[in-house]
């Protein structure tokens, strides 16, 4: 499964290397109103795809490790429950 992985990665790599060659043309951004920016077309693109993927996986992580630190205080208050107990069932019952 992993040799899958791999090649399929290793296929999406060359089809963006033979499009960026295929688009290396240049772009004239106008950005406001005399400024203007000269870039080539796949940085471009790089560029737009970075700004729409990374704040998702900003995100992503984010709501990943609330999940961890989520768990972590449960499993901590899980163990510090069963420790009790634990003691508890050990000391003797005072007799009335």
């Amino acid at each position: 499964m992993q040799f899958l992985k791999t090649l399929f990665w290793v296929l999406i790599a060359v089809l963006v290397a033979l499009f960026a060659r295929a688009n290396w043309t240049p772009v004239t951004l106008n950005l406001w109103n005399d400024i203007q920016a000269d870039t080539k077309l796949p940085l471009l693109l790089l560029v737009g795809f970075l700004i729409g993927w990374l704040p998702t996986w900003l995100i992503l992580r984010a709501r990943i490790w609330g999940l961890r630190r989520r768990i972590d205080a449960m499993e901590r208050n899980r163990v510090a429950a069963l420790s009790s107990d634990a003691a508890g069932a050990e000391e003797p019952e005072p007799v009335a």
